[in-house]
């Protein structure tokens, strides 16, 4: 083979193959981000949010050329300022939304008709729409029908009045 062939099949032979990509650091912070949004989405826990944000925050720490340990700082200082700031005033207003009783909480201290005689061994009672079995807190108290009652409990089926 002259030299010349050899040169012209040495042109045509592709680069040597590398098994490894280079990844920059922006990217891995990414593909992290996305990582800890998975969990905040099959969890409900916000926190795993928060540090998402602060692995956004470290790529664009890494996207602007910094090195790895300003790149964690800011993941770090970003995710715990999140948390120390945001989960106190998610707590607060979690805790300042009216809570709505619901099922038999909510038939607890409504008034009800009483249809047919109530006392200790039972009775019938109009509560909510409804007709209900009923009966009396106090054994000796008894209530007649067109009588209005409070409901304090509620025992299976059985509507608790006085």
């Amino acid at each position: 083979m002259s030299r010349t062939a050899a040169r012209a099949l040495s042109r045509r032979t592709p680069p040597p193959y590398h098994d490894h990509v280079d990844i920059d650091a922006w990217v891995w912070w990414l593909i992290g981000a996305v990582g800890l949004g998975i969990p905040l989405v099959l969890t409900a826990m916000p926190e795993f949010g928060m540090f998402s944000v602060g692995a956004v925050a470290g790529a664009v720490t890494a996207a602007l050329g910094f090195g790895v340990v300003p790149q964690v700082l800011v993941f770090v200082v970003v995710s715990v300022a999140l948390i120390a700031v945001v989960r106190p005033i998610a707590t607060r207003h979690r805790d300042d939304r009216p809570r709505h009783a619901t099922g038999i909480d909510a038939l607890k201290g409504r008034q009800a008709v009483v249809l047919e005689r109530v006392d200790v061994h039972g009775g019938r009672i109009k509560l909510a729409g409804e007709i209900w079995s009923a009966r009396t807190l106090d054994t000796g108290q008894s209530f007649e029908p067109g009588e209005q009652v409070d409901v304090v409990d509620i025992d299976g089926a059985t509507a608790v009045v006085m």
